[in-house]
C-alpha cells in the first residue's frame, strides 16, 4: 500500500493533476471513490486497482490547473479564490485578468455524477462579484445570480455553495457581473458519468476559450470592447498553447467551452469526429453526424471524440481569420510600409478613425499606443514592421525571434495589398526556443512562426514517440517514472 501512495504522490505531483500538497492525503484517500479509480495514463503510465474498466478517465485542461478538493465526511469541499491574476499569454507578454486560484481560466472542478459537493467562495477583488454554475441542476438559492438568488458576495467575503449534482457533461462555472466574465473569470466543470459512456475514450481534454481587447503598452483588457486582439486556449495563445499528445490509435474527446463576446467554428485536420455532447450533457448517438468543424457559440460547450488513426501533428484551431493572429491591428497592406507610424496619438486616431482628410491619407495612418497626444509627438516616425520599407529583404532585429530572409518576390512592394502574411510582419515569428516544451518536442524547426491566437496541436504520435515524450514531461517536473510492474499492466480498450 504504501508503495501504491508513493507511486500516486509521484505521479499526481508530476502531472500537475492536484494542485496543492496539502489536500493530497485526502485525494489518495479517495482513491476508491469515483474519479480516483481510473487508469492513470496521463503521463503514459498505467495502473489498475482491478475495478477500473468502465471508469472514465479524467480530463486533462493544457495550462491550466486542476481544483483539488478534501472529503468532509461525504461531501467533496472546493475552495475557490476570486482575484486580480497576472497571466503571461505569451513570452514576454503578460497582462491584468481577474480568474481564480491565480488563473484564468481558473481551475478545472472534476466531480462524478452523484456527489455532494461544497464549494467556497471567497472574493478577494476590489468590487462584489457571484458565481454562477452555469447549466447546474441546483436549488435556486445556490444559482448564484445576484440579486435574485443572492446577494453580491462584497470585497473580502465569503459564500458557501453547497448542493448534489446528478447531472452528467461538460460545464462550467464563471462571474455574473458581466464585465468580470470579460476579464477572465471562468473555469471548467466535468461532471463525469458514474460509468464512461460508449464508446470509451482514452483521452480526454478540455480546452477554453477566451478573448480579450488589450492596447498596445496597455496591460488591462478593456472589457467594454467589442473588437479583440489576444484569442487564447486556456489562457494562451499561440504557440505558447501546449499541443494536446495522444497515442496512435487511441479515441480521444475534446470539450470546447466558449464564454466570450465571438463565437468560434473550431476545425481540426486530418480527422473527421462526431458532435457527442452540449452544455446540456450526452447527445443521443442518434445525433451524431461526421465533421472537422464545430461552432462552439457564447456560452456554449461542445464535445467532440474521434479516433485520432491519422498520424501527424495536427492543427486544431478556430477557424475566424482574426482569431489565428496575435495583436491584430491596422499594420497589414499598405498601412504597414509607410517610412514610419505615429508614435503618441489619441486613442481614436490610434485605431485609425480619421479627424482629417480621407480615412486613408498620411495623418489618419495607425499609430502605436495611447501617448499624449500634443506638440510633436505624433511627428516621430516609428517603424511598425519587422522588414524596412526600402527593401522587402532587409530585417529589423527583433529580440527572441527567428527571423530568416523571407520568400518574396522583387517587386513585393509594389503590390497593392502586400504584406498580409503576419507571420512576416507581425509578432508571430518563429519563436521555437522561447515556447520550448516536452510537448512540442519533435514538430518542424520554425513551426512557431506561423500558431496565433487560438491555435494548438493534436498529435498523434507512435508509441515510442508519445512514451519519449512523456518521460521528457516527467524529468522537467522532476518525477522519477515508476517501475513497471505486471500488476500495473492491463489491455488497451
Amino acid at each position: 500500500m504504501s508503495s501504491r501512495r508513493g507511486f500516486l504522490r509521484n505521479f499526481l505531483a508530476g502531472a500537475g493533476l492536484f494542485a496543492s500538497a496539502e489536500v493530497l492525503s485526502a485525494q489518495e484517500m479517495n482513491m476508491s471513490q469515483g474519479l480516483g479509480e481510473i487508469q492513470l495514463k496521463r503521463n503514459g503510465y498505467k495502473e489498475t486497482s482491478g475495478h477500473t474498466r468502465g471508469i472514465p478517465v479524467p480530463v486533462q485542461t493544457p495550462d491550466a490547473p486542476d481544483l483539488p478538493f478534501r472529503m468532509d465526511g461525504n461531501v467533496k469541499e472546493f475552495h475557490l479564490i476570486a482575484e486580480p491574476v497576472k497571466q503571461e499569454i505569451v513570452p514576454g507578454r503578460v497582462v491584468d485578468l481577474w480568474g481564480y486560484n491565480g488563473s484564468a481560466p481558473g481551475p478545472t472542478i472534476q466531480i462524478t455524477q452523484g456527489d455532494r459537493v461544497r464549494i467556497i467562495v471567497d472574493n478577494h477583488l476590489p468590487e462584489p462579484t457571484a458565481m454562477h454554475w452555469h447549466g447546474f441542476e441546483v436549488p435556486y438559492d445556490m444559482d448564484g445570480s445576484p440579486g435574485a438568488s443572492q446577494d453580491p458576495i462584497a470585497p473580502g467575503g465569503r459564500f458557501v455553495y453547497e448542493f448534489t449534482l446528478n447531472q452528467e457533461g461538460t460545464y462550467f462555472y464563471h462571474s455574473h457581473m458581466a464585465m468580470q466574465e470579460m476579464m477572465g473569470m471562468i473555469g471548467a466543470f466535468i461532471m463525469h458519468p458514474k460509468e464512461s459512456y460508449h464508446p470509451r475514450v482514452d483521452q480526454d481534454f478540455v480546452v477554453v476559450m477566451q478573448e480579450y481587447a488589450i492596447l498596445p503598452n496597455i496591460n488591462v483588457p478593456n472589457s467594454m470592447n467589442m473588437e479583440f486582439n489576444w484569442l487564447t486556449f486556456n489562457g494562451k495563445s499561440g504557440p505558447a498553447t501546449t499541443p494536446l499528445i495522444v497515442r496512435h490509435g487511441e479515441r480521444v474527446r475534446i470539450r470546447l467551452i466558449n464564454l466570450g463576446m465571438d463565437h468560434h467554428p473550431i476545425h481540426l485536420h486530418g480527422h473527421q469526429f462526431v458532435v457527442t455532447g452540449t452544455e446540456g450533457g450526452r447527445q443521443p448517438e442518434s445525433t451524431w453526424g461526421p465533421g472537422n468543424t464545430v461552432l462552439v457559440g457564447v456560452a456554449q460547450s461542445r464535445d467532440v471524440e474521434f479516433v485520432a488513426n491519422n498520424p501527424g501533428d495536427w492543427m486544431l484551431h478556430c477557424h475566424l481569420p482574426h482569431h489565428m493572429m496575435n495583436q491584430m491591428s491596422s499594420n497589414v497592406g499598405p498601412m504597414s510600409r509607410r517610412p514610419g507610424m505615429p508614435a503618441g496619438e489619441s486613442m481614436e486616431q490610434g485605431v485609425g478613425m480619421p479627424r482629417g482628410g480621407s480615412a486613408t491619407s498620411e495623418q489618419n495612418g495607425p499609430s502605436l499606443g495611447r501617448g499624449m497626444g500634443v506638440g510633436s509627438t505624433a511627428e516621430k516616425p516609428t517603424p511598425n514592421s519587422p522588414l524596412k520599407t526600402g527593401s522587402p529583404l532587409q530585417h529589423q532585429e527583433m529580440s527572441g525571434m527567428q527571423m530568416s530572409a523571407p520568400d518574396l518576390s522583387k517587386n513585393a512592394n509594389s503590390v497593392p495589398g502586400f504584406p498580409q502574411d503576419a507571420f512576416m510582419e507581425g509578432p508571430m515569428m518563429a519563436m521555437d526556443e522561447m515556447v520550448d516544451k516536452p510537448e512540442n518536442y519533435g514538430l518542424r524547426p520554425g513551426w512557431s512562426g506561423f500558431m496565433g491566437g487560438m491555435m494548438t496541436f493534436v498529435r498523434v504520435l507512435p508509441p515510442d514517440q508519445y512514451d519519449h515524450i512523456m518521460e521528457l514531461r516527467q524529468k522537467q517536473n522532476g518525477v522519477k517514472p515508476p517501475q513497471q510492474t505486471p500488476a500495473m499492466e492491463h489491455n488497451h480498450e
